[in-house]
């Protein structure tokens, strides 16, 4: 019995162990939901940046969040010749340092309701609480809704949301 209970303690520091060492790339890849971001990502030449040190404040469109864009624009985005239009759309969706879900919220708090946040890119975004959920809004004022955060990685935080976010 004791010998079961070392052989499963160490499996769960093993899994854990293993799961501290992806970057927020690693895990985006293994989601089902972020297969067109990672494409992207692919397709700008960003996966040595987002795997470098960081730390990274990722806010990250699912496949159903690209869908919701006009037909073809997704199609279009990965083209080598939109490579420059592409980047600036995904380093929009991008945060230095690491922003936790209470530090987002600490952040509306201390704003009176709303945080500006700067984006790699250079645009800002403003979060904010609709509802009790926090709502980022862009620089043309389309909003989106964080539907998952905390996804913890060795060099930063994902959050989930359920739109593309689009600079001016």
């Amino acid at each position: 019995m004791k010998s079961l209970m070392i052989v499963l303690l160490f499996s769960v520091v093993s899994t854990f162990a293993i799961g501290q060492g992806k970057d927020i790339v690693d895990i985006a890849s293994g989601s089902k939901d972020h297969t067109t971001l990672v494409a992207a990502v692919k397709a700008a030449d960003l996966v040595a940046t987002l795997k470098g040190k960081g730390p990274f404040t990722v806010f990250a469109p699912t496949n159903a969040a690209f869908a919701k864009l006009p037909a073809g624009t997704v199609e279009n985005l990965l083209k080598p010749e939109n490579k420059s239009t592409l980047v600036s759309i995904l380093t929009y969706h991008v945060v230095s340092g690491n922003l936790d879900a209470a530090a987002v919220m600490a952040a509306i708090k201390a704003g009176k309701g709303t945080a500006v946040l700067t984006t790699v890119q250079g645009g800002k975004l403003t979060g904010s609480l609709d509802k009790g959920k926090v709502k980022l809004t862009d620089e043309k004022g389309n909003s989106v809704f964080v539907t998952a955060t905390d996804l913890k990685g060795s060099n930063g935080v994902i959050h989930v949301i359920d739109g593309v976010v689009m600079p001016k």
